[in-house]
């Protein structure tokens, strides 16, 4: 049971970080985020149960097309009358005729017989897209909180960004940003362990590795802070 990751948890843990982030910063557009990603959550427990499943009515048409394919060669087999070529030129035209029907045939075969898996696939990056996008949404909202500001008054212009908070809640703010971008890199780690498919795996991966280094900004800006209080003491 702790071998693999569990969409239930994953849900209850963001659905805590929610209430967190309504109860100090209701207003902010941090709580929509986290409140969207939540239902990424939902939408990505789903999808991922369903991604695991077989496609047993893709694959009872794909078997069905693929029996009359291969009774259709039996049929045009039959019509090559190998014992009626008189010379060698006319055997090299049957035998060419009868391979190139068997690999346009197999080329479907393969065709159909991956198309489960291609089908899968493109659900899988579409959703896997838009875990990116809200990474990067994360992302924005902790841009414009420097704690550098906190050392000196502040020299604000009429385009400076508004930054009301204190030094505890500018940390808790951050802290909310690095949890959440930690919890997109787990829903995406659910695609992988449901899909054994490389292309799939290799944008987990990415997304795995786009989470971490954005979050690992953010504790960078969390480490400052912890200085400033440190030194404050």
């Amino acid at each position: 049971m702790y071998q693999s990751l569990d969409p239930a948890r994953i849900i209850e843990t963001l659905a805590r970080l929610r209430d967190r982030i309504d109860a100090r910063f209701a207003d902010a557009g941090l709580a929509r985020v986290c409140r969207e990603l939540l239902d990424v959550a939902h939408q990505t427990s789903r999808q991922t149960a369903s991604l695991q499943k077989p496609n047993w009515p893709l694959r009872t048409g794909v078997l069905l097309v693929i029996a009359f394919g291969a009774l259709a060669q039996i049929a045009a087999a039959r019509f090559l009358h190998l014992e009626r070529v008189e010379t060698g030129i006319d055997l090299l035209q049957s035998l060419e005729a009868a391979v190139n029907l068997l690999i346009l045939f197999g080329g479907a075969a393969w065709f159909l017989l991956t198309l489960e898996e291609r089908l899968k696939r493109r659900r899988a990056l579409e959703a896997l897209h838009q875990l990116r996008s809200l990474a990067h949404v994360v992302d924005m909202h902790q841009l414009t909180k420097d704690p550098t500001i906190l050392l000196s008054p502040p020299n604000t212009t009429a385009a400076s960004p508004e930054r009301t908070m204190s030094k505890f809640e500018l940390t808790r703010y951050l802290d909310y940003c690095a949890e959440m971008q930690a919890l997109i890199g787990k829903l995406a780690a659910l695609y992988a362990e449901g899909m054994r498919d490389p292309v799939v795996i290799e944008a987990v991966n990415d997304i795995e590795n786009l989470a971490t280094n954005l979050g690992r900004k953010i504790w960078q800006k969390i480490m400052i802070l912890s200085a400033l209080e440190e030194g404050a003491s």
